[in-house]
């Protein structure tokens, strides 16, 4: 089979897959369904296509197709294709921080990055066409929390409200420090109840994390209702002093009774 009539052969199919509602297919997929297909000509058709913004891989073996609708773009957001890049790579996940928050209506700024949560072992940020994909490593993904989320291509696995907050507080290095996520917060509570916050704490978390969340819900936004639960799920647990930035110096700062928290940096939210 020639170089042309491959190219042909994989643009139909590349056609035939959007037509049926998919986005993505494997190096490996390609292989058996042009089984008499020389590795050069497939090859050449696929750089052939990547050329013409028809597609565009994302991770070794695993392509995205780029509807004519995003052809400016060049590339899907990862909303459309990060559930199918997982089920490639045979992997539990699930879409957390910013890009949860986002989800939930806790928008105040769009992320212009996007975290997935992961277990071991890591993976390398995929960075390609103007977007980037961060991803977190828990050496345990949560029981309770994760939601399916319906998209345009299928469901995709993100934290609930509930997780998003504790999840916000714990990396808080990784989306800007302890302010920006009281300001992501004060919305984020909109999608919160105290029940389902209840079940989420059945799961292992930092405990100096939880005080720090108790605190800013407490102490900073005036969600007394979440507070509550935090505090209520702390009373039997042993809670140390921490500092409520663990980079700011802490000297001389006064200590919060009941969280337990130093407060050596003031929080200010963008609503203030």
């Amino acid at each position: 089979m020639n170089k042309e009539r491959e190219y042909n052969y994989l643009e139909q199919h590349v056609l035939k897959l959007q037509s049926d509602g998919r986005l993505s297919f494997s190096l490996d997929e390609i292989r058996n369904q042009f089984n008499s297909s020389s590795e050069i000509a497939l090859k050449f058709a696929l750089n052939r296509l990547s050329k013409k913004n028809k597609i565009v891989s994302v991770y070794k073996g695993f392509y995205v197709i780029i509807p004519p609708e995003y052809t400016s773009r060049k590339i899907l957001p990862p909303e459309l294709f990060i559930d199918s890049l997982f089920k490639f790579l045979e992997r539990p996940y699930y879409l957390g921080l910013l890009s949860a928050a986002a989800l939930h209506g806790a928008a105040h700024q769009q992320p212009q990055e996007s975290y997935v949560f992961i277990n071991k072992p890591p993976l390398r940020s995929t960075k390609v066409e103007g977007i980037r994909i961060n991803y977190v490593v828990k050496s345990l993904l949560p029981q309770v929390g994760i939601e399916k989320r319906k998209t345009e291509t299928g469901y995709i696995n993100i934290s609930s409200a509930e997780l998003t907050a504790i999840d916000l507080v714990e990396y808080q290095h990784r989306v800007g420090g302890l302010s920006r996520v009281a300001t992501i917060l004060l919305e984020l509570t909109e999608a919160m109840s105290p029940e389902k916050l209840n079940d989420v704490l059945q799961n292992k978390f930092s405990i100096s994390s939880l005080q720090r969340l108790g605190y800013l819900l407490d102490c900073a936004l005036n969600k007394n209702e979440f507070a509550l639960v935090i505090k209520n799920h702390l009373a039997d647990k042993k809670v140390f002093r921490v500092p409520l930035s663990s980079t700011a110096n802490k000297d001389g700062a006064q200590t919060n009774l009941i969280w337990k928290v130093i407060e050596n940096t003031k929080i200010e939210t963008d609503f203030e």
